[in-house]
């Protein structure tokens, strides 16, 4: 038996993008640490729902990571 193309990679498309450069469709960091925690704090309530009691604490968790990032974030826009 053959392979064919097995190790195959994409081209690098020759742009990249700054630290902190928006794609297209994405919100900003700010944006996008508010959506983790919403979807992570709805996936908690589902893993709870389902008795998937140590998802439900890594969710929540994530959570709270996501909120903590978004306090800090904030309080360094206001220094």
């Amino acid at each position: 038996m053959s392979t064919t193309g097995g190790g195959r990679k994409r081209k690098a498309s020759g742009r990249r993008q700054a630290t902190g450069e928006q794609s297209a469709g994405e919100g900003g960091p700010d944006d996008v640490l508010v959506l983790i925690a919403a979807a992570a704090a709805e996936l908690a309530k589902l893993a709870r729902r389902h008795k998937f009691e140590i998802l439900e604490h890594l969710l929540a968790m994530a959570r709270l990571e996501a909120d903590e990032q978004l306090r800090l974030r904030r309080r360094r826009k206001l220094s």
